[in-house]
């Protein structure tokens, strides 16, 4: 991933490494998020078990060098949307390696002016639906929402255990543009359903690695357990890619602890797979 592949194959992924950090609101630390998932990146085995083959050999993966980020979180907001712009105008894949997950309403600003629809494929412990939190309307607790408010965006989410009274009421106001998989109730989730939201769709992956459990992902801002383990995201990203067009992604909220290099890694890997399954099933 911090690589440039086969140097004769016009890369198809640019990787931004936006370590946004602005709004967090318990730990801190996911400014250092990207350079600790490029750094773990060069650990990550190319060949994949799976499809039994090098995929980065067919995608080709260029990163782009780290850049000062603006200071307002708004002007942030922008700069990141005009980046992800010339990236898809250029017909090239974009993956968003934050700091917080207030990236991502500015992340998928181009690619919800290009296309009619779009669909999040969201994996949080938190809904992220507050209209603004601690005063910060464009806030890591209003990532979602800030999304929604582009009228042609819906988000099935995956994972959420934590959410506040006033977010279950949007949901439950909102349900025809917003599907949860509640983390409670993961052993009874069916993946057969998943062509409902996302069959011939246009996607986005926004990944908040707090989804994932705190016994394999504590290293982000605000850990809430009973979450998602590594066997219970690959099958979901897996099938999604398969049914249909996955167009852009973000992995955010890596909050990486000095020594303990296994959550870095996992994160690089996570991206990796993300990356796989979108060029193995591209139509």
């Amino acid at each position: 991933l911090g690589f440039d592949a086969n140097q004769n194959l016009s890369p198809k992924v640019i990787v931004v490494p936006f370590g946004l950090e602005k709004t967090v609101s318990y730990g801190g630390g996911t400014k250092n998020g990207p350079k600790e998932i490029i750094k773990a990146s060069h650990q990550v085995e190319l060949f994949d078990e799976e499809l039994n083959k090098e995929p980065y050999k067919e995608i080709g993966i260029k990163t782009i060098k780290p850049f000062k980020i603006k200071k307002k979180i708004n002007q942030a907001l922008n700069q990141l949307a005009s980046i992800n712009e010339k990236i898809i105008s250029s017909n090239k894949f974009p993956l968003v390696f934050g700091g917080e997950h207030s990236i991502t309403p500015g992340s998928i600003k181009p690619i919800v002016n290009k296309y009619d629809e779009v669909t999040l494929l969201h994996f949080d412990a938190h809904a992220d639906l507050r209209e603004s939190y601690q005063g910060e309307k464009f806030s890591h607790a209003s990532a979602i929402k800030r999304c929604l408010d582009y009228k042609n965006v819906k988000v099935v989410s995956f994972g959420i255990r934590n959410l506040s009274k006033q977010e279950m009421e949007f949901y439950n106001s909102n349900r025809n543009r917003i599907e949860i998989f509640w983390g409670k109730d993961k052993k009874k989730w069916d993946l057969s359903n998943l062509d409902k939201f996302f069959k011939n769709k246009t996607v986005y992956i926004t990944f908040d690695v707090d989804g994932f459990d705190a016994s394999i992902m504590p290293a982000t801002g605000t850990p809430e357990p009973g979450g998602l383990l590594w066997e219970d995201v690959l099958p979901i990203i897996k099938k999604v890619c398969q049914i249909s067009n996955i167009v852009g992604a973000d992995i955010n909220e890596l909050a990486p602890i000095k020594n303990f290099d296994s959550y870095n890694f996992l994160v690089a890997k996570l991206a990796y797979k993300i990356l796989s399954y979108t060029f193995e099933f591209k139509k």
